[in-house]
């Protein structure tokens, strides 16, 4: 891939499900869910999941769908694999993947964040577009949205049975349409404590935007409003696109960009 990765889906992959275990995702799932089978104008049993990461979703979903997990992380795969063996599993960039076949739902839940421009977006759009017959739904939930954001800050971690992991977040001041979030990930093991830090940089577009670019990739917009994770005072937006018939298809990003 051309962007470098960051270290918790690189390096510290494997230390994943203690910064975000599975557990945690079983509302997400549901809510994910409910749009599907809402939304879809066909029984919904195949999902196809863009940027999958370690697979947390899918952990909960893969009870009522056969589930295709990709991601752009090899090591974020190996991680998915060990939780959902079960699941077939494809490695490649979101923006510019094409497998050949359609299914009845896509999801790119909150990966979408990593999208920093609009071609970005609409890249990812037009991938999950290219995976869905007419009547087909992607359902994506992006961290924040212009009108929503607050910056906060955040700490967890999890013990696991041999290790251990703790973490503390903050957020930069956004600069045009991305954020800065600063990661500290303190990390307990047979072999002692370390600190790593790094900083991811997200995508933070206008409800606008958003809706613009899901027209534009060939899907009818939805969205949901919930209380946001982070800052209950505000709004999580999330959002769902039903696969229009006799759309012209949108000239996919570079493929030299995927893994």
């Amino acid at each position: 891939m051309s962007e470098a990765t960051p270290l918790m889906y690189g390096e510290l992959a494997s230390w994943f499900h203690l910064l975000t275990p599975p557990k945690d995702y079983v509302e997400t799932a549901a809510s994910h869910r409910e749009l599907f089978e809402t939304l879809s104008s066909k029984p919904v049993r195949t999902v196809l999941e863009l940027g999958a990461g370690g697979g947390n979703n899918a952990s909960h979903l893969k009870a009522w769908y056969q589930m295709t997990l990709t991601d752009r992380s090899p090591e974020m795969i190996a991680t998915s694999r060990g939780l959902n063996p079960e699941c077939e599993h494809v490695e490649g960039d979101m923006r510019s993947l094409r497998l050949g076949r359609t299914f009845d739902a896509v999801l790119i839940d909150d990966a979408i964040s990593y999208m920093t421009t609009e071609q970005d977006v609409l890249a990812a759009l037009t991938t999950a577009r290219a995976h869905l017959e007419p009547g087909g739904v992607v359902v994506f939930a992006p961290d924040e949205t212009a009108e929503e954001y607050v910056p906060a800050t955040e700490h967890g971690g999890e013990d696991g049975e041999d290790r251990a992991m703790r973490y503390f977040s903050w957020d930069d001041v956004p600069v045009g349409t991305t954020v800065r979030t600063i990661y500290v990930y303190v990390l307990r093991d047979a072999n002692g404590v370390r600190v790593e830090h790094e900083i991811h940089t997200f995508g933070l577009f206008p409800l606008a935007t958003w809706e613009t670019l899901i027209r534009r990739a060939g899907f009818e917009p939805h969205r949901r409003s919930v209380e946001h994770w982070q800052h209950p005072q505000t709004k999580q937006y999330i959002f769902a696109g039903v696969a229009k018939s006799g759309t012209k298809k949108v000239r996919a990003r570079d493929p030299r960009i995927a893994i």
